[in-house]
């Protein structure tokens, strides 16, 4: 009789006034055990009577949650993944209990991301549909099962998704559009996509320690790609600037985070500045927030990195411009000065045009940029010395009076004659110095300052490629 029993029972929870008496007849932890059974039946009406009784009374809930209804719920969805009942049952329950910060923790040791994801990619009716976005949504919510998620696919999911439904002008579509949108945001503002990145940033490092100087890895940007391609970034740019009116810092942060992971692969660089993203986050650069000036520095440097015609727009921008010197020069927030002269740098190494030369000279950008040869950190440094360069290649008349106010050749010397300069380093002053040459009262300085004799000791440095450099810089100096 335990089957018609517990149908009874979800039948007369239905009666907002009957789950009272159910609870203190005790019938929730009786009917708990009847989740563990292998009659589909009895765990269709079981699931439901539980669920009816514990809606909306968080103490029930939690205790659920306490006992292991987890656990059995998430079994349920596995066994029986092709019972539209059944599924339905079990989603409701989750979809109930995923707003516990409890149920999150106990979901995050299951395989439950898997199942949702194959739900996801089987549900054909938009209510169904709906259940598994609400669910979903609910544990995006959470690190760990956001990075679960990602792992079971559930963004090329989703972009099918949106694919097939864009342009639909039916009403239920658009629901189905947007929440399915709602999570791909909620998914790029939290840790799963920047995990990858920190990952092959540990590799390049150790890379780098052995030696292995300016090797560069391919960043696995799928997934980032298809996001950008079915409208993701308006998404994105949308909550930003909601949230620049209403001061929410963390949302700020956030959303700054996921546009700089999209910026990543090249093509999507190309149809972020094609689409005024660049032009859109600048509203940020009133911000008086230093962890939102970050972001929004690194956003604006991923954008313009291999990108010459974002480099040029940025580095006419007075705005910017100005900006930038401020933060250049804010010492008490070392991230956010490192990251306004690293997007300095950045404009000028991609950048081919003499405007641009002169207005991060009209600006006084470039003795910050000479500082930071100096900087203690060598990629930093490299930055600083191939953007002088490059410069130096397009209008070495307009930087040459800058160049000899913040004493760039004196700076160049100390960075060849220490011994803790690295091989890259070396390298790339040399090369700033070969440009500077072309220059009378710059090579006047030079040779004053008796580089000369540090170029020939460099002639048999241990690496090759600085003695190859001092060789050529000495035949540039001598005038060969």
């Amino acid at each position: 009789c335990a089957v018609k029993a517990a149908q009874v029972l979800s039948e007369i929870a239905k009666n907002e006034e009957m789950k009272k008496p159910c609870i203190e007849a005790d019938l929730v932890p009786t009917l708990i055990p009847l989740l563990e059974s292998t009659d589909q039946e009895m765990l269709l009406h079981a699931g439901r009577a539980i669920g009816r009784i514990c809606y909306d009374n968080r103490n029930l809930q939690e205790e659920l949650v306490k006992v292991g209804v987890i656990t059995s719920l998430v079994r349920i969805l596995t066994d029986y993944a092709e019972s539209e009942q059944l599924v339905h049952v079990d989603l409701l329950a989750l979809c109930n209990l995923a707003e516990l910060d409890t149920a999150k923790e106990a979901l995050s040791k299951t395989k439950v991301a898997e199942q949702l994801v194959k739900q996801l990619r089987r549900a054909e009716s938009h209510e169904r549909l709906e259940i598994v976005f609400e669910v979903l949504q609910a544990l995006a919510e959470n690190d760990a099962l956001k990075v679960q998620l990602v792992e079971a696919g559930v963004q090329e999911v989703l972009s099918e998704l949106l694919l097939r439904l864009q342009g639909s002008s039916q009403a239920e579509d658009t629901c189905i559009v947007k929440a399915a949108s709602d999570l791909i945001v909620s998914l790029l503002l939290g840790e799963c996509y920047m995990q990858l990145q920190r990952q092959e940033q540990r590799l390049l490092l150790i890379l780098q320690k052995n030696g292995k100087v300016g090797y560069s890895l391919p960043f696995k940007d799928g997934n980032c790609v298809r996001m950008v391609q079915v409208g993701v970034l308006h998404q994105l740019l949308d909550l930003l600037e909601k949230h620049v009116e209403s001061g929410d810092i963390s949302v700020q942060h956030a959303a700054l985070s996921a546009l700089r992971n999209l910026a990543i692969p090249v093509v999507n660089k190309v149809q972020m500045l094609e689409e005024g993203v660049a032009e859109r986050i600048q509203a940020l650069l009133r911000s008086e927030m230093p962890p939102v000036q970050f972001k929004l520095l690194g956003t604006l440097r991923m954008l313009t990195d291999g990108q010459a015609d974002a480099a040029e727009i940025l580095g006419q921008d007075p705005m910017l411009l100005n900006r930038l010197v401020q933060w250049c020069n804010a010492n008490d927030h070392t991230g956010v000065c490192g990251e306004a002269n690293r997007l300095l740098a950045s404009i000028l190494r991609h950048n081919r045009s003499q405007e641009v030369v002169k207005a991060i000279q009209e600006a006084q950008g470039v003795k910050h940029l000479v500082s930071m040869t100096t900087s203690e950190h060598a990629a930093m440094q490299n930055e600083a010395l191939n953007a002088l360069a490059i410069a130096s290649a397009i209008d070495l008349e307009t930087l040459e009076e800058s160049f000899k106010e913040s004493q760039l050749v004196q700076s160049l010397h100390k960075l060849l004659q220490d011994d803790n300069t690295s091989p890259e380093v070396k390298y790339n002053s040399m090369g700033l110095l070969c440009s500077l040459l072309n220059s009378g009262d710059l090579r006047q300085e030079i040779e004053e300052d008796k580089i000369k004799e540090t170029l020939e000791q460099l002639c048999s440095h241990s690496n090759a490629n600085v003695v190859k450099e001092a060789v050529t810089t000495l035949q540039v100096l001598r005038g060969e």
